[in-house]
């Protein structure tokens, strides 16, 4: 199976998959190779083995330790590959029609919980944390600020370099590469632009002898090294903790927290669903209505426009008292 494995994502380069999706996709062959390889060499696993009833087995044995989410991304990373063998003419057909997978649940933005949230996390970031080892505030505020303000993914963030900022002064903008290789660019504010270049200078004074130009990485560890995502997310945890709004998170959401806050405060403020999906790269329109939909603002704008409130104005006041 191994060279049709790598047929397969041979074939998937023009699509520009980053490379976490491309590791996932590959640990979903694995797992279903596995099982259908039943302790066996995984090579030995010949393409008229990928039957219907040997891969809803190979799914149930999946299922027993993996959530829904896991489930429906591997079904739909075999569906990809046996539709890929059909096209190749290895297969007859694709049986995965005859497999289950999970309901998909249509998943609800995970904003920060709490108006004031965003508020009091860049506040505290602000302030140097004495129990911090290496305390850098002007870089962490210059990190959560960015990610409350446009909205970014990890991997977009994590991707900035020094030149990814453009523009003149009042007409800034940070030019992003998302998923798939596409480009947008998010504009930012002076105030914006002005706390990335305080982080900057600091960074010039721990390492002066490191050379800042337009290729360099934005933002970097406390050794000057490129920023990694488990950083990023360590940064993000312990400036919420630090802040007392660790608990206003839902349970899985923390950088990308930051993301579903941006979008639902444009929402809240009366940005279309085209101008979200713009700002934040997403694939579909339906993604970013989603924002819309979920914000108590436009709901209550809604329901305040029911006609029947204006006839009821005309028999009782809102603040009349009940006797």
């Amino acid at each position: 199976m191994t060279p049709l494995v790598d047929r397969f994502f041979a074939a998937r380069r023009s699509l520009k998959d980053s490379p976490h999706t491309t590791a996932a996709y590959r640990r979903d062959l694995a797992a279903i190779l596995t099982h259908i390889a039943d302790g066996g060499d995984v090579d030995e696993v010949r393409v008229d083995q990928l039957s219907a009833p040997v891969l809803r087995d190979a799914f149930g044995v999946f299922a027993t330790s993996h959530a829904k989410a896991s489930i429906t991304r591997c079904w739909s990373t075999w569906n990809q590959f046996l539709t890929f063998l059909v096209a190749e003419g290895v297969l007859a057909g694709n049986p995965m029609a005859a497999v289950p997978r999970p309901r998909r649940v249509k998943s609800a933005p995970k904003p920060l919980q709490g108006e004031d949230t965003p508020e009091t996390l860049l506040r505290s970031a602000a302030l140097p944390r004495s129990n911090a080892r290496q305390p850098w505030p002007e870089r962490d505020l210059a990190v959560l600020a960015t990610l409350l303000l446009t909205g970014l993914r990890s991997a977009e963030l994590l991707s900035l370099t020094v030149g990814s900022i453009t523009g003149t002064p009042g007409e800034r903008r940070i030019h992003v590469t998302g998923k798939g290789g596409k480009s947008r660019s998010v504009p930012i504010e002076d105030t914006l632009d002005a706390v990335i270049n305080v982080y900057l200078g600091t960074r010039r004074a721990r390492f002066p002898s490191r050379r800042i130009g337009l290729r360099s990485p934005l933002f970097v560890d406390h050794h000057g090294n490129p920023m990694q995502r488990g950083g990023l997310r360590y940064l993000t945890d312990t400036a919420m903790r630090a802040a007392g709004v660790g608990d206003r998170r839902s349970p899985g959401a923390l950088v990308h927290a930051m993301r579903h806050t941006y979008a639902t405060r444009l929402a809240d403020d009366g940005a279309t669903a085209s101008e979200i999906m713009a700002l934040l790269g997403h694939a579909s329109l339906t993604t970013s209505q989603a924002y819309i939909d979920s914000t108590a603002t436009e709901q209550r704008r809604s329901a305040a426009a029911n006609r029947t409130y204006r006839a009821l104005n005309g028999i009782v006041t809102p603040t009349a008292d009940a006797e």
